[in-house]
């Protein structure tokens, strides 16, 4: 058979759901049709998509290992049709362990078999407790007489020469699928670390990645690849689902990228809200919730997290419930209802006079003698978190939850109150990050986002200083740094894990940097008890930062 001089590869850009292996082969099934509609010879799928990516435990499941391959088993006979064969990412168990694996299928049979070797170990990712990394280096698949190299996802990050034994073996081009979550600035990151392997091994490669939010990760697709000389061959789009047929051409013995779309991929304050809005959309609907209800204070963070879930979901599946007490200004409730009717979302006013004052009462024999002081400040959080979980409970709606990164670095938030909820949007989100968006916002309606144009987010919101209103005149700087400086500790200490001595040479006071420090480490209970949010930066609370909550080392230079 001669081999051919002209390929054509589908990239299917897909939004799977973790467990859901019908639904996922529906999709998949669905994609090849319109691949075969656009003449593709081959859909590449994304990382372990038949079962959704990351599964974590559930392929120490043995039920949930035989449905995977079962439904691998249909799809592979389902390309007797004649139509395109499949790469598609399924775990697998075999006789060497349960692998992240590719299976290679055409003409109605699996033609080739292909399992991850680096198994990462970090940040977000723990694969070496769930799967047996590959017991040899692969080699390239024959399909249909190209010889292809199929790395998967790590397999082309770390020091494995997984790529260069391909090239050696005799690959022709390297198709490489992905589960690579979102965090800023990671599309560059993922095209230098390809232009890498393209460089080492003289080969094309394609990056086809997935799309869709999974808990506290966002996949943000942007699939491309980069040609043999180093440009870029295509590049698909960020955040969107699709499928995209390229045409690959063999000259002069090499594969060059003939035709493929070249979509423009979004500036920073774009792409970390379109981030925000994606998590939330998926978590809400992949999970079941028919709507979401958040407190809507009249402050920053509130105000965000209504536009984002109204941007997500829809103004008819938002509920924004004002709680005001005595210490709550006219402007906070003017601005909170101003909000409400520019998102168009439905607005409730629910006063908590009487149950702060009721739990007050109930406590005055115990506290008989003592000051007023953060308690009591806790009692109207905590009644606001009451009635938000009680509104959930009548209606199933989610709470979603407002606090910042910023507040939750330092536990400036109270449990069981205000942290009450069910998904976070902005909790990877600084505070300065937060008003970045929210200008943003207001200038500008995202692709996909379901909310009004123009100023959603008031002015007013923006300019005024950010108070809990928990006693009288407060802001937040009465008990903490102003949040440029705030933030700019935090993210040395968090991000960057830098010492003392090094943040007080960026121009810091050294004992506000101990303080922050302080603030940081005895938060970590708090953090633990946290709901899930998006992860916007490389270093999220979760799984990227695992500080044990009994902890007194200080750095003490």
């Amino acid at each position: 058979m001669k081999a051919p001089d002209v390929l054509r590869i589908a990239i299917a850009q897909l939004n799977p759901t973790v467990g859901d292996i019908n639904g996922n082969l529906a999709k998949a099934r669905e994609a090849r049709a319109d691949a075969a509609r656009h003449g593709a010879d081959l859909v590449l799928y994304t990382e372990l998509f038949l079962s959704g990516y990351p599964p974590e435990d559930l392929v120490l499941k043995p039920a949930f290992l035989a449905a995977c391959e079962q439904a691998m088993d249909g799809f592979a006979a389902d390309t007797a049709d004649g139509g395109p064969g499949v790469i598609m990412g399924v775990p697998l168990k075999r006789k060497s362990g349960v692998h992240n694996a590719v299976v290679i299928a055409d003409g109605g049979k699996v033609i080739g078999e292909r399992f991850k070797v680096d198994l990462p170990n970090y940040g977000e990712f723990d694969e070496k407790r769930v799967f047996a990394r590959a017991p040899d280096l692969p080699g390239p698949v024959n399909f249909r007489g190209v010889r292809l190299g199929i790395p998967i996802c790590e397999d082309i990050w770390g020091d494995e020469a997984v790529c260069e034994t391909l090239a050696e073996s005799g690959a022709e081009m390297l198709l490489v699928p992905n589960g690579s979550p979102y965090y800023r600035g990671k599309v560059d990151i993922r095209h230098q670390i390809v232009l890498k392997q393209v460089i080492e091994s003289g080969l094309p490669l394609i990056y086809a990645n997935q799309l869709g939010g999974q808990d506290e990760l966002v996949f943000d697709g942007a699939s491309f690849a980069i040609e043999h000389d180093h440009s870029l061959a295509f590049q698909m789009s960020q955040f969107e689902e699709s499928v995209v047929v390229t045409t690959w051409k063999r000259k002069d013995d090499v594969w060059v990228c003939d035709a493929g779309p070249m979509s423009q991929i979004p500036e920073a304050e774009e792409a970390d809200y379109r981030a925000c809005m994606f998590g939330l959309r998926d978590y809400v609907n992949k999970n079941g919730f028919k709507n979401v209800v958040l407190g809507l204070s009249g402050g920053i963070d509130s105000a965000i997290c209504a536009a984002l879930a109204v941007d997500a979901l829809g103004e008819e599946r938002v509920r924004a419930v004002m709680m005001p007490y005595r210490y709550t200004s006219e402007d906070s409730l003017k601005d909170a209802e101003a909000c409400a009717r520019a998102l168009g979302c439905r607005y409730d006013t629910v006063p908590i006079f009487e149950p702060v004052e009721g739990f007050g009462n109930a406590l005055s024999d115990l506290f008989e003698g003592t000051n007023e002081g953060i308690t009591e400040e806790n009692l109207q959080s905590r009644a606001r978190g009451t009635i938000l979980m009680a509104i959930s409970n009548k209606f199933g709606s989610m709470v979603v939850t407002t606090g910042n990164k910023s507040e939750m670095s330092v536990g400036y938030a109270t449990l069981y109150g205000d942290m009450n909820g069910g998904f976070n949007p902005i909790k990877d989100l600084y505070k300065m990050q937060v008003y970045a968006l929210s200008r943003w916002r207001n200038g500008t309606v995202p692709p996909g986002a379901l909310g009004p144009s123009g100023e959603v987010i008031p002015q007013n919101i923006i300019d005024k200083a950010p108070s809990a209103e928990l006693r009288p005149d407060q802001t937040d700087q009465d008990s903490l740094p102003p949040y440029p400086v705030l933030d700019d500790i935090l993210e040395c200490l968090v991000e960057k894990e830098m010492g003392v001595d090094e943040i007080v040479g960026r121009g810091h006071d050294r004992e506000i940097v101990h303080r922050i420090e302080h603030l940081l480490y005895v938060a970590e209970y708090k953090r633990r008890q946290a709901a899930p949010g998006v992860k916007i930066t490389k270093k999220n609370f979760g799984r990227d930062r695992r500080y044990p909550i009994t902890n007194r080392f200080r750095d003490r230079s």
